[in-house]
């Protein structure tokens, strides 16, 4: 079990959504918090809201985790102050979505540096220190259901997440031995500031049908406060699979256990939203 009182903690996406609730998650459990977003604004926010409820904030900076050249100035800035992070929370990310015929190629080039190549140069940066230290400690990769499944028009953003749960998965077995656990965390739909940036290839998000399939997407989505009490759950119980939403775990279990019923409920889906993107959404220009 790994509990995170007293722990120093690096939260990636801290600005808003996921990544600000699992830093409020974490200070409330007594953690130290090293914090960045790409957002200085929201970083900020986050900050003063964590300090505010009594949690020690070693460094809260701006980086993009992308660039890893910024990852590498950020670790020498973290290890200035501290030997070593405790735990590694790979937060930040984008989502893409859009049939292959309309994604550009900077919208799979973008989604794969961000949602695969960031939580890659954290761990590159961050998980070595760990491990030399001795201390154990525990790594959060935070995936998505579309890492699981496939979903329609879902192919750039699962790329990236089916990525991230492969680096997860050598991972778990390969830390295993330093005492350093990792969760993979595994969300459905959640209410954060991200749905209304979707990046949907070749749909007008001001469609009023557009609207109201987000509409409904969001009345199903767990908060994003629930979602990180489920991660720190998740890390203190040293749990491999994290999931924020039970629909998620189940379909999980049929994929595995009942393997027609996922094609068949995967065939429906993309026949659905594929019917509906071409009688109701015109294509746009790449």
């Amino acid at each position: 079990m790994t509990k995170l009182g007293g722990k120093n903690c690096l939260i990636t996406g801290a600005a808003s959504g996921l990544g600000r609730s699992t830093a409020f998650a974490v200070a409330d459990k007594g953690g130290a918090l090293i914090l960045t977003d790409i957002a200085e604004a929201g970083l900020r926010e986050t900050e003063a809201a964590v300090r505010a409820r009594g949690a020690k904030v070693i460094l809260a900076a701006v980086a993009d985790v992308s660039d890893h050249d910024q990852v590498v100035a950020l670790a020498r800035r973290v290890h200035e102050k501290i030997a070593s992070v405790d735990v590694v929370m790979n937060v930040a990310g984008i989502s893409t979505w859009g049939t292959v015929d309309r994604l550009s190629h900077e919208q799979w080039r973008r989604t794969i540096d961000i949602d695969l190549m960031g939580p890659i140069h954290v761990i590159e940066e961050f998980v070595p220190p760990m491990i030399a230290q001795g201390r154990g400690g525990h790594l959060v990769n935070v995936s998505s259901a579309a890492g699981l499944f496939g979903l329609p028009w879902h192919a750039a953003y699962s790329a990236s997440k089916f990525g991230l749960r492969g680096v997860s998965e050598v991972l778990r077995f390969d830390l295993r031995r330093h005492g350093i656990g990792v969760s993979l965390v595994c969300p459905g739909a959640m209410a954060t500031p991200l749905v209304a940036t979707v990046d949907i290839a070749g749909v007008d998000r001001d469609n009023p049908q557009v609207r109201r399939a987000v509409s409904v997407f969001e009345r199903r989505a767990v908060t994003p406060e629930q979602a990180a009490r489920s991660i720190v759950r998740g890390v203190e119980r040293d749990r491999y699979m994290v999931y924020t939403s039970s629909d998620i775990r189940i379909g999980y279990w049929v994929q595995r256990y009942f393997p027609p019923a996922y094609n068949l409920a995967m065939r429906g889906m993309n026949w659905a939203a594929n019917r509906y993107l071409d009688q109701q959404v015109p294509t746009a220009a790449h």
